[in-house]
């Protein structure tokens, strides 16, 4: 008897799958003014791996969990270790599986954080801020000036 997969674009994915999931702080820019989110992430394992070695990050922690705990199909669940403000990324299910075959394939990976704990011992820094709205424009001015013997045969 066949079984029904909990997520019909991702068979290879099951509730009991393992993924890290962090808080990021993160901006919108509204008006001319940046306005504070709470965003909650999926953390894919080179991504943590960056993290923990100490790199900046915009998250404040991340906990390890099943994406069963997360995801009711294509809807995100809210867990109560998140606060209530926080929201989900824009694409949050896809990115859920996504990161969660990152872990799959480098099940090492799982080790960094325990599944069903939280760790946030971070370098959490807010000096590049994450805008999740910012449209780049990109001017002529912008173009980089070349030496005159660039394109010259000598």
């Amino acid at each position: 008897m066949p079984t029904a997969t909990l997520f019909p674009n991702a068979p290879d994915i099951t509730a009991s799958d393992y993924c890290v999931f962090g808080l990021a702080t993160c901006f919108l820019k509204q008006e001319g003014e940046f306005q504070q989110i709470d965003v909650i992430e999926p953390i894919p394992s080179a991504a943590l791996e960056a993290i923990l070695q100490g790199i900046p990050t915009s998250y404040r922690w991340a906990c390890a969990k099943l994406i069963g705990d997360l995801l009711a199909g294509d809807v995100p669940q809210k867990p109560a270790e998140f606060p209530t403000e926080a929201e989900f990324c824009e694409n949050f299910a896809q990115r859920s599986l996504a990161a969660a075959r990152t872990y799959k394939s480098r099940s090492d990976a799982q080790s960094y954080i325990a599944l069903g704990s939280k760790k946030a011992d971070f370098n959490y820094s807010l000096e590049r801020k994450r805008v999740l709205n910012a449209i780049n424009v990109v001017n002529t001015e912008d173009n980089i000036k070349q030496h005159p013997h660039t394109h010259q045969v000598l």
